[in-house]
């Protein structure tokens, strides 16, 4: 009973490569020694059947030339078995080694000067011949003349069969090497890298893969991979960082509430209570506000894909400011059907965080334009309050980003605002960047346009 397919296929890579190319190798070769042994004993036969021909056309022209001579001298290329057999297999000529031999063959040609080829081994001898046969003239009953040369041993055995097969085994051999170690050269790497991962952890992800030199696939495969670890690391930092910051935050009015709660337990008369409800509420407010913006930046960066719609943007930004108090006097711009595909409440976020951090910050005036060109739609929230210094325009949208005084925490803001707007833009293929103005700040939200 066979073994399954499965039982003999190897598990390791390497055997499975190996095995691969000794059976690729065989497929292309077999058949190519079997056409190779054709060939050469095809070859020989022809270069031997070529003299005996020889022969027996000059023994031919002798005989009906009357110069036939007996013993016949050998023929060329060592053809030295001649005889010319008359009626009744009477022995009329032959050379000195088959004069006293019984006739080679009994094969009659049927036509004059036709040449039959064909091998015989005699029982009398203890090899084989191959042999050339020809009628001697065109009179009825004319002789036969056979010239033969005994069969070399690359035909008459199986040494050439062999000598191809152990080539083959050895050409297939050497494959099967080279295919193992170039299969060993990359796995080699590849393990070295699987031992380098299995080494890295959380609490250190400094550590790197060696990159082997050179342009193949498992110099990429390790390039990726310090650059996948690169940006792995980059990222576990940035979480401890931002728990690090959400702790800070959180604690922050969670301590201003104990400190209310405890000082009204110690001094029960002399609590003001609906100061301390307010200022309680004004804690519980922060909270809140802080946890809302952590889970939408959760749900953002952990959910799938949202629903998108076609959204214009000029209608939801007049909706956004139409829904919330005027503290700031709001001017507007909006130019017609400036139309982007994406998901219409987180736009709206983005949009009022805009809104919120203009408010804060305005000192008179708050201008908001949308417009679009080049396929490209954009949203321009400009305040007239302080400018931000071109070193901090990018750190304003870092998450608990503090520039100031007058961007404390104390302005209503949790710090999470301009992160989540950034963070949407890129969500939906866009960006969002501090612009220079001539006077205070204006923020730019630009976004693919739909045509």
């Amino acid at each position: 009973m066979s073994l399954p397919w499965a039982a003999v296929w190897p598990r390791s890579i390497r055997g499975q490569v190996t095995l691969l190319a000794l059976v690729l190798a065989g497929l292309f070769l077999i058949p190519l020694g079997l056409a190779a042994d054709m060939v050469i004993r095809g070859a020989v036969a022809t270069s031997i059947w070529r003299e005996t021909r020889e022969a027996a056309s000059r023994i031919v022209v002798a005989y009906r030339n009357a110069t036939l001579l007996n013993p016949i001298a050998p023929g060329p290329g060592g053809v030295d078995v001649i005889q010319v057999i008359g009626p009744g297999g009477h022995l009329l000529a032959a050379t000195a080694k088959a004069g006293g031999a019984p006739p080679v063959s009994d094969v009659r040609p049927d036509l004059p000067d036709r040449l039959v080829d064909f091998t015989t081994c005699p029982k009398a001898s203890r090899g084989c011949y191959h042999v050339t046969a020809t009628l001697a003239d065109a009179r009825p009953g004319s002789p036969v003349v056979y010239a033969a040369k005994r069969t070399p041993a690359v035909l008459s055995t199986r040494v050439l069969d062999v000598a191809v097969g152990l080539q083959i085994a050895a050409l297939t051999g050497l494959i099967g090497w080279i295919a193992w170690k170039g299969a060993d050269r990359g796995l080699r790497t590849v393990d070295n890298i699987q031992a380098e991962l299995a080494h890295i952890t959380v609490s250190d992800l400094s550590r790197r893969v060696q990159e082997p030199p050179g342009e193949d696939e498992i110099s990429n495969l390790a390039r990726t991979v310090n650059s996948t670890l690169a940006r792995l690391e980059h990222s576990v930092e940035q979480q401890r960082r931002f728990a690090a910051d959400a702790s800070h935050e959180l604690r922050t009015p969670i301590a201003g509430l104990r400190a209310q709660l405890e000082e009204a337990r110690l001094h029960p008369g002399d609590t003001d209570l609906p100061s301390l409800v307010d200022g309680a509420l004004r804690d519980t407010d922060r909270v809140e506000a802080i946890i809302t913006d952590l889970l939408f930046m959760a749900r953002l960066g952990s959910s799938g894909p949202a629903v998108q719609e076609c959204v214009d943007l000029g209608h939801l930004a007049a909706e956004e400011i139409a829904r919330r108090p005027a503290q700031v006097p709001v001017t507007t711009d909006f130019k017609e059907e400036v139309v982007v595909l994406g998901v219409r409440t987180q736009l709206f976020r983005v949009i009022g965080n805009l809104l919120d951090n203009a408010r804060r910050h305005a000192s008179s005036m708050i201008k908001v334009e949308v417009s679009g060109a080049n396929r490209t739609a954009v949203l321009a929230v400009t305040n007239d309050g302080d400018r931000i210094a071109e070193k901090d325009r990018e750190r304003v949208f870092h998450r608990f980003a503090r520039l100031d005084e007058s961007r404390s925490r104390d302005r209503g803001g949790t710090g999470l605002g301009l992160a989540i707007a950034r963070d949407v833009a890129i969500a939906h293929g866009g960006t969002l960047h501090v612009e220079d103005v001539p006077e205070g700040t204006r923020f730019v939200l630009r976004l693919p346009m739909m045509d």
